[in-house]
């Protein structure tokens, strides 16, 4: 009873593979570009970081995880400061921060600590395991490839360009789910935990350091359902084990 069969639905970006880092390095470049741009207005670093993370977060909640969004909210950016401090936009200028803007997800995909040993874990304990992950096929398909996941999720992978509480009833409501075992693994609490506590299955979540403002939610937890907070991939077995173990002991 100890080893009852849960599914387990992962999230990749920030959960298994790294992805903000590289969003934050490419905002590095570009906050250094506005202020050469910008040089002599007054528009500090911490301006120009609360407008685009603004357009960044509405765009998003409009289009989803569109790879072109991101780009254009610097673009955008860059275009809001050039009105309000009478500068010219130069066409030079935008296509550059258009590439920069794609750059990042160019960049080498870099999975998380003991994300191996965890799949493994889970996958020796008898659990299945399923991918779902927010943005477009191709580009998330690439991160999948190279870290070679499908010999953990097979063909159980789920990429949505909005993840949201519809995408995530959709493909409960599509498969042979027991939500009563059924867990949500994942960073945000936007896309992943809130969905999966107004879904009714468990969840479990990975809090990393300088969130993404826009995965940032309050949540009313669901008393049915777990919902755990944890800071590291490496815990996700035991936590599950446990919650395991504590249901068995309430049947005796």
């Amino acid at each position: 009873m100890s080893n009852t069969k849960q599914h387990i639905l992962f999230d990749l970006d920030d959960t298994l593979v790294y992805c903000n880092k590289y969003f934050n390095l490419i905002l590095g470049e570009f906050f250094e570009n506005m202020q050469e741009w910008f040089d002599g207005d007054d528009l500090t670093i911490q301006q120009i970081r609360e407008k685009q993370l603004e357009i960044d977060v509405t765009g998003v909640n409009k289009v989803g995880f569109a790879s072109h969004h991101f780009p254009q909210s610097l673009i955008d950016t860059y275009r809001y400061f050039s009105q309000k401090f009478a500068r010219s936009t130069s066409p030079k200028e935008e296509n550059y921060l258009s590439k920069l803007g794609m750059s990042v997800y160019d960049q080498e995909v870099e999975p998380y600590p003991h994300m191996v040993e965890t799949l493994e874990n889970l996958q020796s304990a008898g659990h299945a395991l399923y991918l779902y992950t927010g943005g477009e096929t191709v580009i998330q398909q690439r991160k999948i490839d190279q870290m070679k996941l499908s010999a953990y999720f097979d063909d159980r992978i789920y990429i949505r360009q909005h993840k949201n509480v519809e995408a995530l009833e959709g493909i409960l409501s599509s498969g042979t789910f027991d939500r009563t075992a059924t867990w949500m693994i994942g960073n945000s609490l936007r896309t992943d935990i809130m969905p999966a506590v107004t879904a009714g299955i468990h969840s479990i979540y990975i809090k990393q350091p300088n969130e993404w403002q826009y995965n940032i939610v309050e949540l009313k937890p669901n008393p049915e359902r777990a919902l755990y907070t944890i800071t590291a991939l490496e815990e996700v077995p035991k936590v599950i084990q446990e919650n395991i173990e504590q249901q068995y002991k309430k049947t005796l």
